[in-house]
């Protein structure tokens, strides 16, 4: 009797990228090696689609769900795998690829199905914010505030988001928070509290260059309030892979953490804007999800 090969099942997201859907199912049939696993692509047909493909792939048993888009793909798919056998692998084509970018996935399609073909699997921590899941970074304040600004453009990509960034940064306004963390509460002003799994956002842009996506710990980065000369500071420190100067940023590591506010403020879930609340509740999903990586 033949053996029957472990089987993938890519999820693409037809309105995510530059790149044709017709040219990604082309490279998945050139590049897959067929001889090591059998295949099917199925397509999003809504938002909030993907979960469920995804649920339904590790139900039927396939070896690994491929999840094709950028960030927002990414966190669907992944949200449909957690605590199952069945491992994420990502074809990027989003225009920040976050978590891609941490594990050193390649962003071409050639390079991401060579090492799906490898097929090393590897357990990180994932996180949840309000039960919301995220796997790169999370976040309360300016950097929530830009996800949905931005999800409402009808321009996308790298330069839509920074001309984004660099026109609101001055104009918002940091609010008074309590954060409980470490068995301590630290009454302050927020203008970004960026919960990070991954070392950074996507882009290259390290909001926590030391995070470690294994070690069941966030780590927090808390701007009070942001100035031209902090905002040039944070920049630069995002881009160089270093850590904001101590009167721009503050940094902490947890495995949780409670937020209140007194007005309601806009938080997100790897890039995805979910709303607005008074109350956070930040907890740490420790070694939740099988993810295909490089050797």
């Amino acid at each position: 009797m033949a053996q029957t090969l472990p089987h993938i099942r890519f999820i693409v997201n037809p309105k995510s990228g530059p790149r044709s859907n017709e040219n990604v199912v082309n490279r998945i049939e050139e590049y897959l090696d067929h001889q090591k696993y059998s295949h099917d692509v199925v397509f999003t047909e809504y938002a909030g689609h993907a979960p469920d493909l995804a649920r339904q792939a590790a139900e039927e048993g396939c070896a690994i769900v491929v999840a094709v888009g950028g960030d927002g793909t990414m966190n669907e798919v992944a949200r449909g795998l957690l605590y199952t056998n069945t491992a994420l692998a990502l074809l990027p084509k989003g225009s920040g690829n976050g978590l891609a970018r941490h594990l050193l996935i390649p962003m071409g399609l050639k390079g991401a199905l060579k090492v799906i073909n490898e097929g090393h699997i590897t357990r990180i921590d994932s996180g949840s914010i309000n039960g919301h899941p995220f796997f790169t970074a999370g976040g309360i304040g300016f950097d929530a505030y830009i996800s949905s600004v931005f999800a409402g453009n009808k321009k996308r990509g790298l330069k839509t988001y920074v001309e984004l960034v660099l026109k609101e940064v001055l104009h918002y306004n940091h609010l008074p928070v309590s954060i409980s963390i470490n068995g301590k509460t630290i009454d302050t002003d927020c203008y970004v509290l960026a919960i990070a799994n991954a070392a950074q956002y996507g882009n290259n842009a390290y909001i926590a260059p030391f995070a470690d996506i294994k070690d069941g710990l966030f780590d927090i980065c808390l701007v009070r309030k942001l100035d031209v000369i902090k905002a040039l500071n944070l920049s630069y420190s995002m881009l160089t892979k270093q850590k904001a100067s101590a009167d721009t940023a503050e940094y902490f590591t947890t495995d949780q953490m409670e937020v209140q506010t007194a007005h309601k403020i806009m938080y997100h879930a790897d890039g995805e804007y979910l709303g607005e609340a008074s109350a956070f509740s930040v907890k740490m999903l420790p070694q939740s999800l099988n993810v295909v990586t490089p050797l």
